[in-house]
């Protein structure tokens, strides 16, 4: 069985009144990469603050690699890394100098730094970087180097938030591969993100979160799987936009959570097949110009919309 790199026991954040993680607790393995989701003020970048020894729990615990994160904070930095999703660096020195002054803050030998330098930023697509000065930088590219700077000592628990922000889509791929390269090297990983498609494409587990709490928590397969649900997502792709097409079906009993965009309905309804071809015949009574018409297969996305929650940040 997989070693715990960490586990978090009652974890409790309070500010005043004001409940920001409620009674949190998990464990995660070598190998595992947890994809957290949810909306603004769900309690993400809090958890994250927490584990990473960076806030002060209002109570429960944070063990990393054994030690207490709250008792043993020196042992602690030695084995986790945590990468803010608004990154802290030092405008003018260059991206080199940056990435050098992290290693000697870690008392890594120089041959050593250098050597992790050019892999990372050759992993993070920096190298043309490698002597610009911090403040020129993009937020994508600083996000990057903020990556970097994270893995430079190469960490067994590795916490991420909102790492893929400002990337663009090739971007985006390039970095997919690089957590899923650090999973499969046995780090425990926590990533915080809006994009559920990446999510669901690197990611061993899943929590989603709201006001504090874990709404849902397990593997991918777990979250995700539809077994015994009566109920499923639909999508109906129209010929042309059709202004009051919600409206036109509105009536259709067992219809919920309706909602077009320009020519496409998406909604939910009972998932059996006679009376999907019976809305089929109401949608096409009611005038519709059904072009495509499918249920959703059970995914990331509809398993967070599933729980009711609404918007990712």
């Amino acid at each position: 069985m997989p070693e715990t790199l960490l586990s978090i026991r009652n974890l409790t954040v309070q500010y005043g009144r004001f409940l920001a993680v409620d009674a949190l607790s998990f464990d995660l393995a070598a190998g595992s990469l947890l994809g957290m989701i949810g909306p603004n003020g769900a309690g993400k970048t809090t958890t994250l603050r927490a584990a990473a020894g960076l806030l002060a729990p209002s109570g429960g615990t944070v063990h990393v690699m054994g030690y207490d994160v709250g008792r043993h904070a020196t042992a602690v930095g030695n084995h986790l890394g945590f990468a803010p999703d608004s990154p802290a660096v030092y405008e003018s020195l260059t991206v080199q100098e940056f990435l050098r002054f992290i290693g000697d803050a870690y008392g890594m030998p120089r041959r050593l730094v250098a050597e992790r330098i050019d892999m990372w930023l050759e992993q993070l697509w920096l190298t043309d970087k490698r002597g610009a000065r911090v403040s020129s930088l993009s937020r994508g590219m600083r996000q990057r180097l903020t990556v970097a700077r994270t893995l430079i000592p190469d960490p067994h628990v590795i916490l991420l938030d909102e790492p893929a922000a400002g990337l663009d889509p090739a971007g985006r791929m390039y970095f997919r591969k690089l957590l899923a390269g650090l999973r499969d090297q046995g780090k425990a990983i926590i990533v915080s993100s809006h994009i559920l498609a990446d999510l669901a494409e690197y990611c061993t587990h899943i929590l989603i979160m709201e006001r504090g709490r874990v709404r849902r928590f397990g593997t991918v397969a777990q979250v995700t799987d539809d077994a015994g649900h009566e109920r499923c997502l639909y999508r109906v792709q129209l010929a042309e936009p059709i202004g009051d097409a919600a409206a036109r079906i509105a009536h259709l009993s067992g219809l919920t959570r309706l909602a077009l965009s320009g020519d496409r309905l998406d909604f939910e309804y009972l998932s059996d097949r006679r009376a999907a071809a019976q809305l089929l015949r109401g949608m096409l009574d009611a005038g519709l110009p059904v072009a495509a018409f499918h249920a959703l297969a059970p995914n990331l996305e509809e398993a967070y919309l599933r729980t009711g929650i609404g918007q990712v940040d």
